[in-house]
């Protein structure tokens, strides 16, 4: 009996500092990404880092001995990459090439909000109560707050389409997190997170040379590449291991507070090495923003204690 509680809290304990990696690292991925659509197409920074990662660590799996999971363990993966990396990643890093890094951040600071929409939906458990709803609107007055600094750019398609990108993979990422939550698999975890990068990397890849959007690797200044390195190390092999990880041992609406922090790590980043915008409409919308996301998660977690 102690050995098995010495395990679960040894097994929280992992998946609290698994959530403290992912809140810091992967709100400096944006800035990163952003510095990689400079010179090269957003899905191609997304192919090359989910294959390069995803091919690292399949092979070190395949290294100790670990075997190729069944075909529907396969199935659920495939699902989960592609959503969580092919369409959410995907999109959001060609976002990057219209919209700069902090709006990024801050659209993607809605995921809390859709993860516990989405749990409701699909789970069934809770429901869309007035406290929600409050938190619903107030996020959408920050929404408005931001943007009326990019009234100007509203008229501009390139912008609008970043946006509706950045929305879309929002939405995808929020789905995936509560699919991968829901359906467990029989494999090594980090093993599995590395057949989705890998399987995503090809999809996109494959997309990429497809329609033309890729580059010479050989012919990028050193900016891309550090920029493609710090993706594949941090970004991927350690954040997307360490998300993956922590929404297999902790409640995904726990898990999703790391929303509240990435997109102040990136917006100040992106202030300080990119010269990207930063005034007080975007610092009160995004606290806005962020409040009201935080009403709707606190109500969704009374729910489920309740229950």
């Amino acid at each position: 009996m102690l050995i098995r509680q010495s395990m679960f809290k040894s097994k929280l304990q992992k998946g609290y500092l698994s959530l403290a990696i992912v809140s810091f690292f992967w709100g400096t991925t944006y800035v990163a990404s952003k510095i990689g659509t400079q010179h090269m197409p957003g899905l191609f920074v997304s192919g090359v880092r989910q294959f390069l990662s995803g091919l690292i660590m399949v092979i070190f799996f395949l290294c100790k001995g670990d075997k190729i999971p069944s075909r529907t363990d396969l199935k659920k993966i495939t699902i989960q990459g592609f959503l969580l990396l092919c369409v959410a990643n995907g999109l959001l890093t060609w976002a990057l090439e219209y919209i700069s890094s902090g709006l990024a951040a801050i659209i993607a600071g809605l995921v809390p909000l859709f993860i516990a929409l989405f749990t409701i939906l699909i789970t069934k458990s809770g429901k869309v109560t007035r406290m929600m709803i409050v938190g619903l609107v107030i996020g959408l007055a920050g929404v408005c707050t931001i943007f009326y600094n990019y009234l100007g750019q509203l008229s501009n398609h390139s912008f609008l389409l970043g946006i509706c990108m950045g929305l879309l993979a929002t939405l995808s990422w929020s789905f995936g997190t509560v699919y991968t939550s829901k359906y467990k698999l029989s494999v090594n975890i980090l093993f599995s997170v590395g057949l989705q990068m890998l399987i995503s990397g090809i999809i996109l890849l494959t997309l990429c040379f497809a329609t033309g959007k890729y580059v010479s690797l050989i012919s990028l200044p050193n900016s891309s590449w550090y920029a493609l390195l710090y993706l594949i190390f941090f970004g991927s092999l350690l954040s997307y291991s360490a998300y993956v990880y922590a929404i297999t041992t902790l409640p995904p609406t726990l898990v999703s507070v790391y929303a509240y922090i990435n997109p102040v790590v990136a917006i100040l980043l992106g202030w300080i090495l990119l010269e990207e915008k930063m005034n007080v409409n975007m610092i009160t919308g995004t606290l806005i923003i962020l409040f009201g996301v935080y009403l709707v998660n606190k109500e969704f977690r009374n729910q489920k204690k309740l229950m």
